[in-house]
């Protein structure tokens, strides 16, 4: 099981990297599962971006899809990390974004 905080590198350009505007974070972890390596080129040729790593192990913790407005998976439990009146990143720039796309929405009609 992996417990606590693990260090994750960002790539840059990529949606994570925005948010957080940093190359390396801490975030903390509380699970049994990783990304099977196996499938990793497989998902990258259909479009998967691999965007965050524990280098160390070479396990994926951040996957985003290139070209989508904003998809972003973790492996790694942001809510521990986030207050009312401190947001996460990861979800402060969630939210800029379904805000972006819903006035777009909303001028469409």
């Amino acid at each position: 099981m992996r417990l606590g905080a693990y260090a994750c590198g960002i790539a840059q350009g990529s949606l994570s990297h925005r948010a957080y505007g940093e190359n390396e974070v801490y975030e903390r972890h509380r699970h049994r599962y990783v990304f099977n390596n196996k499938y990793r080129d497989l998902f990258t040729r259909m479009g998967l971006v691999i965007t965050g790593t524990f280098k160390e192990k070479d396990l994926v913790e951040i996957i985003e899809i290139s070209g989508h407005p904003w998809f972003v998976a973790t492996q790694f439990h942001p809510e521990f990390k986030s207050r009312p009146s401190s947001p996460h990143p990861l979800f402060r720039d969630f939210i800029k974004a379904a805000m972006k796309r819903a006035s777009q929405t909303l001028t469409r009609s």
